[in-house]
């Protein structure tokens, strides 16, 4: 089981790693963010999006906000205006770092009951191993943002966590 560090540490991770990653795409054109690189989520802009509309689902299963707009098929224009998109990012990791400063061990050791639509199953687990995932989750897709980041020709931040 994790301690409620470990989400805190995390939630500051991932706010440093979206700044970085949002400041390095802002230097690119639009077209440029959206245009499709072979990612799962195809562009820059569609994999942020889908980061934010995952993370946005998730805190909706553990800190009970509400569950945004449709599935994983169309999250991927969770916010199609890229000035809204990064407003929303950091608005959002604001929330997730409040959320973590809340936490307590035993709220991690509970069970999180929810339906899951990709799967289209009823799931049962660890709160504290839902929360590994989020993170998880969050710092794969970045690693698709940062490479596709590197291939347009953007110049990207450190991503190690040690030295954050």
């Amino acid at each position: 089981m994790i301690a409620p560090g470990f989400a805190q540490t995390m939630a500051r991770y991932n706010h440093w790693q979206n700044r970085a990653l949002y400041g390095a795409a802002d230097g690119l054109p639009e077209e440029e963010r959206r245009k499709d690189r072979g990612a799962f989520f195809k562009s820059i802009h569609g994999t942020l999006n889908h980061l934010l509309w995952a993370d946005t689902i998730w805190m909706s299963r553990l800190a009970g906000i509400a569950k945004p707009p449709g599935g994983i098929t169309g999250s991927v224009t969770f916010h199609d205006d890229w000035a809204r998109l990064k407003r929303e990012r950091a608005d959002f990791d604001a929330s997730i770092i409040t959320w973590a400063d809340g936490l307590d061990e035993a709220w991690l050791a509970e069970d999180l009951v929810w339906h899951s639509g990709a799967i289209n199953a009823d799931v049962v687990r660890p709160r504290w191993l839902a929360v590994v995932h989020v993170f998880n989750r969050q710092t794969h897709h970045r690693g698709q943002v940062h490479a596709m980041l590197t291939a347009a020709g953007a110049k990207t931040e450190d991503t190690d966590l040690i030295f954050m």
